[in-house]
């Protein structure tokens, strides 16, 4: 079986793979402090509250953490006996190579995203990742990441305004009632939510213009659905989509006799 393993900034998600079926999939806190034996006993905890029987023989990680991967690989060499994959190494092989300016490097969960979606949805993309950043994502027509656009995450923008204006609470996001608000946390849930709504369709109106071709818009994230009430600014919204990618790139290793 394969271990699936997404850290984000925020959250990291360990999802294990049964062919191509997800048999049990867990989400807890990024923590750089957490050492492999941690790693492991809360998973086993996890699998046998859930009598979940899962014989792990391979690990594919994704990291927007540098500092978690050395704990992640020990965890999986010393409990599976395996050496794990890691997405942005030179030794993780990926379908289709980012064109991108000399020199620069795209982010794991980038390149994860890319691979998946044009898995289920072909070329001519724009994924929307809400996450701690709010990413753009361009697929092109062979299915290569070609760029993209980075804006601060929801959460983020709603944390930085509360720490920058002693006054000003901290309120979680939800689609208010009406625009103006009446309160100032009615205020602040409005210019934050509609706020990204603009954000959002402007951004994604901006580079299908510049792109000159018709793109299809697909969205991931916690906060895809909240956003997509009723405005129609996505075409999709994929739930598990950055682990699909996880699952796509290590097939492609495998077929490619990478692992």
């Amino acid at each position: 079986m394969l271990l699936c393993i997404d850290t984000g900034n925020t959250n990291t998600v360990f999802s294990i793979w049964d062919g191509e079926k997800s048999i049990a999939t867990w989400r807890t806190s990024t923590e750089t402090q957490r050492t492999a034996d941690q790693y492991y006993v809360w998973l086993t905890t996890l699998l046998n509250f859930q009598k979940v029987e899962a014989d792990i023989t391979e690990v594919i990680i994704s990291s927007t953490v540098p500092r978690v991967v050395f704990n992640l690989r020990v965890f999986a060499s010393r409990y599976f006996n395996c050496r794990p994959l890691v997405v942005g190494k030179p030794e993780c092989l990926l379908p289709h190579a980012p064109r991108v300016d000399v020199g620069t490097t795209v982010g794991p969960d980038r390149l994860v995203n890319t691979a998946a979606a044009f898995d289920r949805y072909g070329g001519d993309l724009v994924v929307v990742d809400f996450g701690t950043a709010t990413t753009f994502d361009v697929v092109a027509q062979d299915g290569a990441y070609v760029g993209g656009v980075i804006s601060p995450g929801v959460n983020t923008s709603l944390e930085a305004l509360h720490l920058a204006a002693a006054a000003l609470p901290h309120v979680d996001v939800t689609m208010p009632e009406k625009v103006i608000g009446t309160n100032t946390v009615a205020c602040m849930q409005s210019g934050v939510f509609w706020g990204y709504v603009g954000l959002v369709r402007e951004t994604c109106s901006r580079i299908k213009a510049e792109y000159t071709r018709p793109m299809t818009i697909v969205a991931t994230g916690g906060l895809a659905p909240l956003f997509n009430q009723g405005h129609k600014l996505f075409d999709y919204f994929d739930e598990d989509l950055t682990i699909h990618g996880l699952v796509v790139i290590h097939q492609y290793n495998k077929e490619q006799g990478n692992t």
